[in-house]
């Protein structure tokens, strides 16, 4: 089985070595983080692509600002779902919290005249998703206005969240300058690329609340 990655790997090992290191060191690779070697694999998209089909069946994806391997399959199966390090959430209003960031990631688009074409990445205020992600919540939850009081939703949901959307790099935290004292609202943040990989209209129709919600009918 001839594989077109080894005449390139001939040419540019180092190059093609370090494309193959960074696609498995993170879930997304992103074009800010290695311009050069970013290049390197759009221009050469159509080897790396042959390579992690044929070896791994793995799909990779790549568009102007990210590129991912994306594995549809687990084989190891004595390593649990509980012990693999992937991004998920496990807890319903942590979905639907992630859910949230989706809607108010494309609306802010939308308002915002953005594409991933841009070059600049879409930044918001956390107080703005807070007050976006609370409203949801009453929406869904019409009956535990208390329970989903701001606080509470930014207590309860969003501290345990963020992180998580930081590490697994959906979203970075941009430093504020050293002599501001900012509040947990008015905290920037920067949504990433990764973002355009999901279908937040699609995959909210799989979660009945909030299919309800936004006056989806399935008849």
């Amino acid at each position: 089985m001839e594989i077109t990655l080894t005449n390139l790997l001939k040419r540019h090992g180092d190059r093609v070595q370090k494309v193959l290191n960074i696609l498995v060191e993170s879930p997304y690779f992103y074009v800010e983080d290695d311009h050069d070697s970013f290049l390197f694999l759009r221009r050469h998209r159509a080897e790396f692509v042959e390579f992690f089909k044929q070896f791994y069946g793995w799909s990779l994806l790549i568009d102007s600002k990210c590129a991912r391997v994306y594995k549809a399959e687990w084989h190891n199966t004595a390593i649990t779902p509980a012990n693999r390090s992937l991004f998920h959430f496990s807890k319903r209003d942590e979905c639907l919290a992630f859910m949230m960031l989706l809607e108010f990631f494309e609306k802010q688009l939308e308002e915002n005249s953005m594409t991933v074409e841009d070059k600049q990445n879409l930044r918001f205020h956390f107080g703005d998703l807070l007050d976006y992600s609370q409203k949801r919540f009453i929406e869904v939850f019409p009956d535990k206005n208390e329970e989903y009081s701001q606080d509470k939703v930014r207590d309860r949901i969003w501290k345990s969240v963020m992180p998580e959307l930081e590490r697994h790099r959906f979203i970075t935290k941009i430093k504020p300058p050293e002599d501001l004292q900012a509040t947990a609202a008015e905290l920037i943040y920067e949504a990433m690329p990764a973002l355009y990989h999901y279908n937040g209209a699609a995959l909210s129709r799989t979660i009945p609340e909030l299919t309800k919600t936004n006056g989806v009918n399935d008849d």
